[in-house]
């Protein structure tokens, strides 16, 4: 069965949709020994050979998909040209090529998912999909009634407005409050941006949800693979992205090994994780 190119070199983890567009334009891509410019070219995985670099793409039947509680100080990318530590660390070595998807800037903590289906991503970073992002953030000073309907109203940014978000004051002092954010977008620091357009800056950011998945039982710094029927839930999430031939299936506990303790292995409840700040003793465990 013949697919785009660009799909079997993202599926295959040689690198995201969007990387390997750029791959084919430059002609770097070879397909059965000729250089290959034309975006949209069509191959056959079975009888067409496919190299990039001087190395075959071999298409990849199993897909792994990971969710990580990333710390602060970590960037979201695969490899840092400027040394700094990257999420891979956290994870070891999996024996396939992972990519994050979509990012964590290196100062907020929470959920990342980490994974080798190409498809599975495009369709959860996709706009149209509206894949609902949860985060916990503290912010100096209280809003007010009128900036809390501002921000659920949707925004003016200087890339153009934002989508209505779901907020909610979780705790409130004299010095700050803690909200409950929600987008459905996924620009860059967009909820850092969003508050400090209001007048409210950011002290601590965490992403405690994607889609249907949330941090239970994962400490900071520990990941774990998702089961069968969590990637199935976020398929459904991301519009019905459709699922591989194959995917691997791995035990929820497999390949815990991280910077930390084991993280537990039940599947993750709907209640919200624990919040903890990173090279912080203090621990609050907040409702959404």
């Amino acid at each position: 069965m013949q697919v785009r190119l660009q799909k079997l070199l993202a599926d295959a983890g040689v690198a995201s949709r969007r990387a390997s567009e750029k791959l084919i334009s430059e002609g770097r891509v070879l397909v059965n020994g000729q250089p290959v410019t034309q975006l949209g070219t069509k191959v056959d995985p079975e009888t067409d050979r496919v190299e990039v670099g001087g190395r075959v793409v071999r298409p990849v039947e199993e897909r792994v998909c990971v969710i990580v509680n990333k710390p602060r100080g970590y960037v979201s990318t695969v490899k840092d040209p400027e040394g700094r530590r990257t999420v891979m660390e956290l994870i070891g070595h999996m024996g396939v090529r992972l990519y994050p998807v979509g990012r964590l800037d290196m100062d907020t903590e929470g959920l990342l998912l980490l994974t080798n289906d190409g498809e599975l991503t495009n369709a959860l970073l996709h706009p149209r999909h509206e894949v609902p992002k949860t985060y916990v953030a503290e912010v100096d000073g209280l809003p007010t009634p009128e900036t809390l309907s501002r921000l659920r109203r949707g925004i003016r940014l200087e890339d153009g407005p934002t989508s209505p978000a779901e907020v909610k004051v979780l705790k409130s002092t004299e010095r700050g409050a803690t909200l409950s954010i929600t987008i459905h977008e996924g620009r860059n620091r967009q909820v850092r941006r969003m508050l400090e357009a209001v007048g409210h800056p950011v002290s601590f950011l965490k992403r405690v949800r994607f889609g249907p998945l949330d941090l239970h039982g994962l400490k900071l710094g520990q990941h774990r693979f998702l089961n069968m029927a969590e990637v199935a839930r976020l398929r459904a999430a991301a519009g019905g992205a459709r699922a591989p031939r194959a995917m691997r299936r791995r035990s929820p506990d497999a390949g815990t090994a991280a910077p930390r303790a084991s993280a537990q292995t039940s599947p993750p409840r709907s209640n919200q994780a624990g919040l903890t700040r990173s090279g912080s003793k203090r621990v609050t465990r907040r409702g959404k």
